[in-house]
């Protein structure tokens, strides 16, 4: 069984991306395990003497009380979804959001991290910096980010940028995977620039190695990456697109504030970045 981490500050636009997270837990056969984080007041104990940890337990207790309430509530999100008999658990760890995360993916053998963002900033956070930035920086499992208010759809299409490196079949291979579980298709783009250095006889290769699995291929020639992958996701009729974590001046040169605009308002759809 998958286990699947989600961090939750348990506000609606959290919980809106928790269905993407129980659906996921679904297709893969999984468990979720709610992350709560907090962090505690910085005070002077010279100046709060007598009440320094006092302030500290009633931080902490305030932080479970709310916990324990807000669980029930997701809890009754997957049974009007179906979806009780998912596991779930949850954790309330005290410290910075990214280091809880680290030390949740580690104590608890995380294999997906289901995480929100938020409009056109979030695309942009994603991939340049932020808390969701670090987090992709900082642990070595997929993570799906959804854009807060974005609906679950079934998934029937998943796209998959490619640059028919070797290292991307690995990549390739955990999507189709995925998509075998729900019967979808998975597309993938190529977008060949005059600077591409990928071959014909490669990418036959690649059509020949999956062609009895449910993929097919798109090399489509522009100098307009953005562009290309927005009007392929239009096009293609992309659910969910899958993306490996190459270097992050790929990130910087792609997800630019116009493009992120036009992902997060014309085609808000989540994203699968996988680690190289």
């Amino acid at each position: 069984m998958k286990k699947i981490l989600f961090p939750t500050d348990f506000s609606e636009a959290a919980n809106s991306v928790f269905v993407h997270a129980l659906e996921l837990a679904k297709i893969v056969n999984g468990e979720i395990i709610l992350l709560h984080s907090f962090e505690l007041p910085t005070l002077d104990n010279q100046f709060f003497p007598q009440n320094y940890e006092a302030v500290f337990e009633s931080v902490t207790l305030s932080k479970y009380g709310m916990f324990k309430d807000e669980v029930p509530k997701l809890r009754a999100i997957a049974t009007e979804r179906n979806l009780e008999n998912i596991k779930l658990s949850h954790r309330l760890i005290q410290g910075d959001v990214i280091d809880c995360i680290k030390q949740a993916v580690a104590e608890d053998a995380i294999d997906f991290v289901v995480m929100g963002t938020s409009g056109a900033t979030g695309w942009k956070e994603l991939f340049l910096g932020s808390k969701t930035g670090e987090v992709l920086a900082a642990i070595n499992v997929p993570v799906l980010s959804v854009p807060f208010g974005a609906n679950y759809d079934q998934i029937e299409t998943i796209g998959f940028t490619t640059r028919f490196r070797e290292k991307d079949k690995d990549a390739l291979k955990k999507v189709i995977s995925i998509a075998k579980k729900t019967k979808a298709k998975v597309k993938c783009l190529h977008v060949k620039t005059e600077t591409s250095d990928v071959k014909e006889t490669t990418v036959n290769e690649w059509k020949n190695e999956f062609v009895n699995e449910p993929v097919q291929f798109f090399s489509i020639p522009s100098e307009d990456i953005e562009e290309t992958i927005l009007d392929f996701i239009d096009n293609q009729n992309i659910d969910v697109l899958a993306m490996l974590t190459y270097k992050k001046s790929f990130f910087a040169d792609l997800f630019t504030t116009g493009f992120a605009k036009k992902m997060s308002y014309s085609t808000a759809i989540p994203v699968l970045v996988l680690h190289e």
